[in-house]
C-alpha cells in the first residue's frame, strides 16, 4: 500500500499484493454464505502472481453474506442490486488508489451470487472491469440501454446439472454480454452448482490467453 494511502472504506475485505511487476488484480466475489477468504485459493491458483482484492458481501440473508438482496431463488431485488453494484464499483476504484493498483487491469472472478454481482457491475459500470470470470452465473438484470463492452473479455463456466441455475439463464447472460460487444467464452462442467478443480484450470487458461501481459511480471532495463 502507498505510504500516504488509507485502506478503502465500505467493505470488509482482504487484499494480497501479488508478485512485483504483475499488473493484474483479481476482484474475488464469493457466493452466498461465503466471505472474503473463500475465493483466495481459487485466485492464487488461477493467476499466481496477481494481486487479490476480496470484499465481503454486505447483505445478510438468514445470517449468510451476499452482495445483493433477492426476493426468492433466482428472483433479485433490482433496486438493491443496482445500488450495491454501484457501491462495489466505487469501492474497487478506491481500493486501486489505496493499494497502488492499475484500475484498468482489474478482472473479476465471481462465483454464484458473486458472479451475478460481477455481471451487474459489467452491465452498469463497465469501465471498472477489464473483464470477468463468472462461475455458475445467470443474467442479474437487463439494462434499458446496453453498455459498450467492446474490449471487455468474459469467461463463463456453467454446470450442466446445476439445480439452481438453469442452462438457459446462463446462456441468456452470455447472449446479452455478446450483444453489448464483449468477447465471451463459455464452458460447461458436467457437475452442478459447486466449484471444481476444472474451474481454476479454466480461469487460468483464459487469463493466460486473454490477459497475458498483465498477468506476467514486466521487467524494464
Amino acid at each position: 500500500m502507498p505510504a500516504t494511502a488509507q485502506p478503502p472504506a465500505g467493505f470488509v475485505h482482504r487484499f494480497e499484493p501479488g508478485a512485483p511487476g504483475v499488473a493484474l488484480t483479481l476482484l474475488l466475489l464469493h457466493g452466498t454464505g461465503g466471505d472474503e477468504n473463500d475465493l483466495i485459493p481459487l485466485g492464487r491458483a488461477a493467476s499466481p502472481g496477481a494481486a487479490l482484492l476480496s470484499p465481503r458481501g454486505q447483505v445478510l440473508e438468514r445470517g449468510l453474506h451476499r452482495f445483493f438482496r433477492r426476493l426468492d431463488q433466482g428472483v433479485f431485488d433490482q433496486e438493491d442490486l443496482v445500488r450495491r453494484a454501484r457501491e462495489l464499483a466505487d469501492f474497487v476504484l478506491d481500493a486501486c488508489r489505496a493499494y497502488g493498483r492499475d484500475p484498468a487491469q482489474v478482472v473479476a472472478v465471481g462465483y454464484s451470487n458473486g458472479a451475478n454481482m460481477a455481471a451487474a457491475v459489467l452491465l452498469l459500470r463497465p469501465q471498472v472491469l477489464a473483464g470477468a470470470a463468472l462461475l455458475r452465473p445467470m443474467l442479474p438484470l437487463r439494462p434499458a440501454i446496453l453498455p459498450d463492452l467492446r474490449g471487455r473479455a468474459v469467461y463463463i463456466a456453467g454446470g450442466r446439472d446445476d439445480p439452481l441455475v438453469p442452462e438457459e439463464r446462463t446462456r441468456e447472460l452470455a447472449e446479452v454480454l455478446r450483444q453489448a460487444g464483449a468477447e465471451v467464452a463459455v464452458e460447461w462442467r458436467p457437475g452442478g452448482h459447486g466449484l471444481s478443480a476444472d474451474d481454476a484450470a479454466g480461469i487460468s487458461r483464459w487469463i493466460r490467453r486473454t490477459f497475458a501481459a498483465a498477468a506476467s511480471a514486466q521487467h524494464s532495463l
